[in-house]
């Protein structure tokens, strides 16, 4: 299955991506370290979005499964790009803050689903991806 992203350059290191099933928009503009704006996001935090929004995704078809209730749930993923060239995004530092407790029976279930999301499974092995585990606090 294919679906088509379709992007029209603006100018000024601007683009408007279009989701072709939803022809939802998504604008991006280069950062400022990297002469643009910082209007949006970037290309590279659109790859930083999507592993969290994946990994997100993925415990969430989990929890579905086994009538877990994981709203509430956060992802944050710290880009770093590399400080030589070529340009690139060098680590992803993820942590994910679980509303659920450290003993949970299925948490190595969650653990092993973040791992095996596409995003994840499509980065680079050159790029490093630490993830960080917040379980709620109690039984």
């Amino acid at each position: 299955m294919m679906t088509e992203v379709k992007t029209v350059y603006e100018g000024r290191l601007e683009c408007i991506n279009i989701h072709g099933p939803s022809e939802s928009l998504c604008i991006t503009d280069a950062p400022v370290d990297n002469n643009g704006r910082g209007r949006s996001f970037s290309p590279t935090d659109l790859l930083a979005t999507a592993l969290g929004s994946c990994m997100a995704t993925i415990m969430g078809i989990v929890a579905d499964r086994k009538n877990i209730d994981i709203k509430g749930m956060t992802i944050t993923v710290g880009k770093h790009m590399s400080d030589n060239t070529p340009r690139r995004v060098a680590r992803l530092d993820v942590r994910i803050e679980m509303p659920l407790p450290e003993k949970h029976p299925d948490r190595k279930v969650f653990e092993s689903a973040v791992l095996s999301c596409p995003v994840h499974q499509s980065i680079h092995e050159d790029i490093e991806v630490p993830i960080e585990w917040c379980w709620q606090a109690g039984e």
